[in-house]
């Protein structure tokens, strides 16, 4: 018969790493910023290790991969292996990672145990027990195959020849190779055996082979005389025999005799240049695969979600009978079912996580969903329903419309929660749950805005106290110390430095004017614009004494407390995009001028690092989720009045490319569309560089009856009868208000859908009307909403035409360029949205424009610090009034967070407790531990 035809790795492999790199070019096409990535493990520095790390290095780069050498020093123990391993377990930048072996430590390390740390789905080397296990059982779709094996494989494929139903003898019995061929060759359908140096019969065995596989590791064992004619012989070793005739006095041969070998066979593998290049190709499959398979499980915008199914009552049960009887996903499932990584989830519980900003990172170059803000007219006490409309919504886009959808709300301060108005969790048959841990702590969010505002207003008291009480080289001795002999300036007193132009950093070399510059922040403690917060409701502290011990040495002064929410350091925590953007947010806030006028930072106070420390964990959003299984982020909770009302910047960017292009992102933005909408549009859109597509303006008939002119409301009384029974020229009238809220969303280019949010006293005319208004005023369209009373399932209507709306040109556009004199743009607010003839700024107000002028600040944004109740400054006055002079007592800064924030009356920034609490009826069960009364 004809010689063996000759199997050669080094084409075959050549083949396949052309392939590869074509698969990786259209992969990184389909996933733009996508690379998959190797990682390979070395401890010590052997010579072979090195050789074999720089092909693999070699192939990698030449197809596209990303690959990485971890290199360990020869010191390592197997805790510093074990750690580095759980590193690039957790990286989701490694897709393929494998340990150099053998490894070459001076301390005893089980190598058994390093190979199974490595995660099973990114270990591409398929040594690990549990991949071994899966090739036993036949998964081979589901585990990775050891290299060698698998080019043995590849190179029999190439013969063309069937391997079902064949014989095939694998010599050689060893995990990396002669097991898992033998399952390989079993699971492919051959008829296997496997023999090793101990067969009695080997040469009768081998004679039996189809298909015969050798890697026994020694020379030249099998003969050409044993090998069946026309069998396909694959031969594995690497060995060295001694040649007088080779420069080195060695040559290296096969486990199979292949001179006369390849006289029997059909097809044989040479050595060298046979089954060796295979592995390394085989290497880089196994990672391209392996990349694949990651993509196909966390693909952006590939959800695979369980809904929760509702059990609805009627009569509505109470909102946390209705939250504590439904039992939420473990939060780590509903994580990996939105396509979030596990290294990108920081577990709080089993309802509550943080999710990490590497998620935001590594989808940045996915497409954003559609976004949605949900608004309202103008509040009534009667309320409106905007939080249950946002959950209702989303529930109905994810549970019954099978759409990707986030809800990204505010969290909610603990101290309404305790006062009168209780919880924000949404209600009835929308809520976000838990409802209690969504309204208590959550996860500390708001502890840290409060610890590290009131280090602030601590560095400040301190600062005028040190500065009134030393020298100036007192001040300096104690500011820039000497540690072991040693000055220095520290990074922050740098950068202080720098902005009074001094550009020197030898504490010895600044002359005394310098020493005074650069000690002496001079406070004036009139301009102190920085108060201490507590998140609970205490109208004692709305004016307060400070510095009355005696150690303060009669330093007094009035000051007060606000509520957590209402500090910028919330406010910062909502518009900044990244821990570095939060960090610059956080040093440029001002809190006070100086007796020469000129503002005074925490960067100057040298508080910022401390503060990006306090909010490190803040930072990052947090995920819940609704009644019926959507994904929430809690996330910010600044005032809709001396601030701008909406959850957070970086909460919304996320659940944006989490969602998908087809997805939804549904946020919602406080108080009326006059307020919390403009201000989402003018100031968070203006900074997050986000265009929004749709408007959902919520309305109910007993609000509109109010802004009718309807008579007032008294908690604990019940209802007059006008919002009791049908009453369609109230409502008509009241509708002003309605059409002006539409009228306000249409000015920024935005499609809006009006929700009628339906109670069962509500007749079908007056809702009939409300939707013929609505529609009438220009809204997108208009639809009866129930969701309150059946979850999900009442808002579909609202989805639809939300999916509808989404579609339709939004030519979305601010209202006024920043470059604008202040005056100008909060005309141009008052007369646009309010519907005002015109402003009058009073004296102080005169003042503050003026300075902040001079000072740099005249370019930020506005953000109207109005009453939340009328379109006017006067609370009193429903509907849609026109023609007023709306009066700005006052201006202030939040240069940090971005935006000027113009006082249009007085605002209160520390709400009080009624006669009768709501924690009157908040209890704990000692038992169970489960929360009662809240709402």
């Amino acid at each position: 018969m004809a010689p063996a035809e000759i199997l050669s790795g080094k084409i075959v492999s050549a083949q396949v790493r052309e392939r590869l790199k074509n698969q990786v070019v259209e992969m990184k096409k389909k996933f733009p910023g996508f690379k998959p990535g190797l990682a390979i493990l070395q401890v010590g520095n052997r010579d072979d290790s090195n050789l074999y790390i720089n092909m693999k290095l070699k192939a990698a780069a030449e197809i596209g991969i990303s690959a990485n050498h971890i290199k360990l020093p020869n010191t390592a123990t197997e805790a510093d292996v074990l750690k580095c391993i759980a590193s690039l377990n957790g990286d989701p930048a490694v897709h393929g990672f494998i340990v150099q072996l053998p490894l070459d430590s001076d301390k005893p390390i089980n190598t058994e145990k390093i190979t199974n740390a490595v995660a099973p789905e990114k270990d591409v080397d398929g040594l690990s027990s549990i991949n071994a296990g899966k090739l036993s059982r036949g998964d081979l779709g589901d585990c990775f195959i050891p290299c060698t094996p698998k080019g043995c494989m590849e190179l029999i494929r190439q013969t063309g020849v069937q391997v079902a139903g064949k014989r095939a003898v694998v010599v050689g019995r060893s995990k990396i190779v002669g097991a898992p061929m033998h399952d390989l060759l079993l699971w492919n359908h051959a008829t296997v055996t496997t023999c090793h140096s101990k067969t009695s019969t080997l040469a009768e065995e081998v004679g039996k082979a189809d298909i015969l596989v050798v890697a026994a590791g020694k020379a030249e064992m099998v003969k050409g005389e044993w090998i069946k004619p026309g069998a396909i012989v694959i031969d594995c070793g690497i060995n060295h025999v001694p040649d007088s005739t080779k420069a080195s006095g060695k040559r290296v041969v096969g486990d199979v005799a292949y001179n006369t070998a390849k006289e029997k066979a059909s097809y044989i593998t040479p050595v060298p240049g046979g089954v060796g290049p295979m592995t390394v190709a085989m290497l880089m499959q196994s990672t391209v695969e392996s990349a694949q398979r990651f993509l196909e499980k966390f693909q952006p915008g590939k959800w695979n979600i369980q809904y929760n199914q509702l059990t609805l009552k009627m009569p509505v049960p109470s909102d946390i009978e209705i939250s504590q009887s439904c039992m939420p996903k473990p939060i780590d499932q509903l994580a990996q079912e939105i396509g979030l990584l596990p290294d990108e989830v920081e577990l709080y519980g089993q309802t509550k996580a943080k999710v990490h900003l590497s998620a935001l990172k590594r989808l940045k170059n996915q497409p954003d969903g559609k976004y949605v803000v949900v608004t309202g007219i103008t509040p009534t006490p009667l309320g409106e329903g905007k939080s249950t409309t946002t959950v209702g919504l989303v529930q109905a886009l994810g549970a019954h419309l099978r759409q990707n959808v986030f809800a990204c709300v505010r969290q909610p301060s603990q101290g309404p929660t305790f006062g009168i108005k209780g919880g924000a969790a949404g209600g009835g048959y929308c809520q976000v749950i838990p409802m209690e841990e969504f309204n208590l702590h959550l996860t500390g969010d708001i502890h840290a805005i409060t610890a590290a505002n009131n280090l602030v207003a601590a560095a400040i008291d301190a600062r005028i106290f040190h500065e009134l009480t030393q020298t100036d080289q007192a001040l300096y001795n104690r500011l820039v110390p000497s540690v072991s002999g040693v000055r220095k300036f520290s990074d922050i007193q740098i950068r202080r430095l720098q902005k009074l132009g001094i550009n020197k950093t030898d504490p010895m070399a600044l002359t005394s004017q310098e020493v005074n510059l650069f000690v002496r922040l001079d406070i004036d403690p009139g301009t102190i614009t920085w108060q201490r917060v507590l998140d609970t409701n205490d109208r004692f502290l709305r004016k307060i004494t400070i510095g009355q011990s005696p150690t303060e040495k009669g330093f007094t002064r009035t000051a007060q407390f606000d509520i957590t929410v209402s500090s910028e350091i919330m406010a910062v925590l909502a518009l900044a995009d990244g821990l570095d953007d939060m960090k610059k947010r956080l040093g440029r806030m001002v809190v006070a001028s100086s007796k020469r006028g000129e503002p005074v930072t925490t960067d100057d106070l040298g508080v910022t690092g401390a503060l990006a420390v306090l909010m490190r964990d803040a930072v990052k959003p947090n995920l819940m989720q609704t009644l019926e299984g959507t994904p929430v982020f809690v996330h910010a909770g600044p005032f809709a009045n001396i601030a701008h009302g909406n959850s957070s910047v970086l909460a919304d960017k996320i659940a944006l490319k989490l969602v998908g292009k087809e997805g939804f992102v549904v946020t919602e933005a406080g108080f009326g569309a006059d307020i919390g909408m403009e201000k989402f549009f003018n100031i968070k859109c203006r900074y997050s560089g986000l265009r929004p597509h749709v408007v959902v303006l919520v309305a109910t008939v007993r609000a509109l009856k109010m802004h009718g002119g309807g008579p007032a409301v008294t908690a604990g009384v019940p209802l007059p009868k006008e919002y009791m029974e049908e009453n369609l020229q109230l409502l008509a009238k009241g509708c002003s208000n309605l059409n002006k809220q539409i009228q306000n969303a249409r000015m920024f280019g935005v499609p809006v859908v009006v929700a009628v949010n339906a109670f069962k006293t509500d007749t079908r005319a007056e809702l009939a009307l409300v939707v013929q208004q609505a529609k009438e005023a220009g809204a997108f369209d208009a639809v009866e909403c129930t969701h309150w009373a059946e979850g999900g399932k009442g808002a579909v209507a609202l989805a639809q035409a939300v999916q509808r709306a989404s579609q339709a040109p939004s030519n979305f556009r601010f209202l006024y360029n920043v470059e604008l004199p202040i005056v100008d743009k909060i005309r141009l607010i008052a007369q646009q949205v309010y519907g005002a003839r015109d402003i009058e700024l009073l004296p102080e107000a005169q003042q503050k424009v003026a300075l902040y002028t001079k000072q740099g600040f005249g370019n930020l944004p506005i953000c109207m610090a109005k009453t939340h109740l009328s379109l006017s400054h006067d609370p009193e006055q429903k509907g849609a009034p026109t023609g007023f002079v709306l009066p700005i007592r006052d201006i202030r800064a939040s240069v940090g967070a971005g935006f000027l924030y113009p006082l249009v009356g007085t605002m209160s920034t520390m709400p009080g407790l009624p006669t009768r609490p709501c924690f009157y009826d908040i209890d704990l069960d000692p038992v169970s531990g489960a929360v009662n009364g809240l709402f």
